[in-house]
């Protein structure tokens, strides 16, 4: 049988690596990026993400992270705050992803950097120089980067208002360690969202989700959206006071959060956001990328056919990609979002609820 080829060095890609080398396949990484970055999507790892990294062999004490054992919600001068069903952490991607592309090395995987694939299909990858490779088992983990003769088409109010995901990194700080603590927070907006978690060196991820419509309002500046949140929001400002920013916004475009794959290709396993794109306020990104890349290195091992698992695959998430995309819209609705938070500041089991539904 030829060799696994797997595109894109991800969580999602490393953790699929590491089961199908571990279970003597031998796979081949190809990564369009020459160094691990730290991207912009992800930094907090739930509990059930943290017993996957357990099925990996990922060593937690190495990878470090700050607990987080809090989830605290503001909007409209309401505050939701409740214990999370189990501890998670706040950790960078550039720690998590470069542990679990060691840890794939280690079992026996292979890495290609500075490869780019434009094109997948029919047993066969396209590189930018233009060169093809072969496989009867591509794994695609290009996460949010689309892939040409793969369309991800999100449900019709990101279609119609194409959503945006931007990341500022704030410093350390005394001030900021008081306010945040041991908490990922979630601060609620007209047409977008921001999480704020802390990570393993005490620096602040601020994670943004909005729609077109409401970024082009501020000009298109991410820094602007910014300043006009904080001076919305109390505790958001003065978080963003509380220390300098690291660099400036990065930026994603036309994230197609609600999307997932229904049906399969054989041949063809799409895990972590070509799998399924689960909104970010559910924190499940990295839950989703580890879940999909271990399910479909053992479907691989046990001969399943890539389009069987692909659906079954979706039948499992999609009770939590269900929840997350009605809390989504509830959320970004100035409709609804400061009642509801309001609910949820009364009853913090609710909150608990939804926080063990939307799991992967």
């Amino acid at each position: 049988m030829s060799r696994p080829l797997i595109i894109g060095g991800g969580p999602a890609g490393s953790a699929a690596a590491i089961m199908l080398a571990h279970g003597g396949a031998k796979p081949l990484i190809i990564e369009r990026n020459r160094e691990t970055g730290d991207a912009i999507c992800g930094g907090f790892l739930s509990w059930q993400s943290l017993a996957r990294l357990d099925e990996l062999g990922i060593d937690k004490a190495a990878l470090g992270g700050q607990r987080v054992s809090q989830l605290r919600i503001f909007c409209r001068g309401h505050v939701a705050t409740c214990a999370l069903p189990q501890p998670g952490i706040g950790v960078s991607r550039h720690r998590l992803d470069t542990q679990l592309l060691e840890r794939a090395l280690q079992e026996g995987a292979a890495i290609e950097r500075g490869v780019k694939a434009n094109r997948v299909g029919d047993g066969t990858v396209t590189t930018a120089d233009g060169a093809t490779l072969t496989s009867g088992a591509i794994f695609l983990a290009c996460g949010k980067h689309g892939m040409a003769d793969h369309p991800r088409t999100p449900p019709p109010r990101a279609a119609d208002d194409p959503v945006a995901g931007l990341r500022l990194r704030l410093s350390a700080s005394p001030i900021l360690e008081r306010l945040v603590g041991d908490a990922v927070e979630l601060f609620l907006f007209d047409r977008g969202y921001l999480g704020l978690v802390r990570q393993e060196d005490g620096s602040g991820n601020f994670c943004l989700a909005v729609h077109k419509s409401r970024l082009t309002e501020a000009d298109g500046r991410p820094e602007a959206l910014f300043a006009e949140w904080g001076a919305q929001c109390g505790p958001l400002g003065e978080r963003l006071a509380a220390g300098s920013a690291v660099a400036p916004p990065d930026a994603i475009a036309n994230i197609p959060y609600g999307w997932m794959a229904r049906q399969g290709t054989a041949g063809l396993w799409r895990i972590g956001d070509q799998a399924a794109c689960i909104p970010s306020l559910a924190g499940e990104g990295m839950g989703v990328a580890l879940a999909s890349g271990i399910s479909a290195a053992r479907a691989y091992h046990d001969g399943r056919d890539a389009a069987v698992w692909q659906r079954g695959f979706a039948a499992h998430v999609t009770g939590p990609m269900r929840i997350a995309r009605t809390a989504w819209a509830i959320a970004e609705s100035p409709r609804w979002n400061g009642a509801a938070t309001a609910v949820l500041g009364a009853a913090p089991s609710l909150v608990r609820a939804l926080a063990r539904l939307t799991r992967v």
